[in-house]
Order: structure tokens, then sequence, then C-alpha cells
């Protein structure tokens, strides 16, 4: 079976976040999209230090659509640099995995 990652965004715009998730499910380019928060971020961005109440999306796919999902969310993005960052899954339930590998193309 193909390698399962774990793909997750951020954003200050929850309404946002509900549309990258949704969109990348129909697409089939994931399997589910989960969204948590809000959460309080903290961060220097071009030299400010700035605070900012974000949502988090999770996300599951397979590791060769991955080219794809980042190049959707940041097509759909409203931050300049979005986080994209993206966790192999070494292990897991073989049902859930087989799950997700199933329902993404």
């Amino acid at each position: 079976m193909e390698k399962i990652i774990q793909i997750i965004t951020t954003s200050n715009d929850r309404n946002l976040i509900e549309k990258i998730g949704r969109d990348l499910v129909k697409k089939r380019l994931v399997a589910c999209a989960q969204i948590s928060g809000p959460i309080q971020s903290i961060y220097q961005w071009k030299g400010v230090v700035e605070e900012a109440q974000e949502w988090f999306l999770f996300m599951k796919s397979k590791d060769s659509l991955y080219p794809a999902i980042e190049e959707e969310i940041r097509q759909q993005h409203s931050y300049e640099l979005p986080e994209i960052v993206v966790t192999d899954i070494e292990r897991g339930f073989p049902g859930y995995l087989e799950w997700v590998a199933s329902e993404t193309k």
C-alpha cells in the first residue's frame, strides 16, 4: 500500500478552511478533512511579532497526491505564505489506512 500522509494548514478564516477541506474531499485528493480550533498563534512576520486566532485543517491522503494538494491549498489560501506541513504516517490501524487509500484518487 502507498504511504499515507497527514497534511496540516492553518488560517484565520474558518470559512476558508472549511471550503478548502470540502473542495479537497470532493476532488478525492484527501479522504477526510478535520477542523480544530480556534487556536491562538503567535509568530514573527516581516520583523513584527503578530498574534492571530486561527483554525487547523488536518487532512489524510496518499503521498503521491501531495503536489496536487499543495497546489490546491496555495491557490485558495489567503495567506502570502501559508503553513502547509506534511507528516508521514508510519503506523496506524490498517483498516483506516486502507480506507484513506481507497477514498483518494
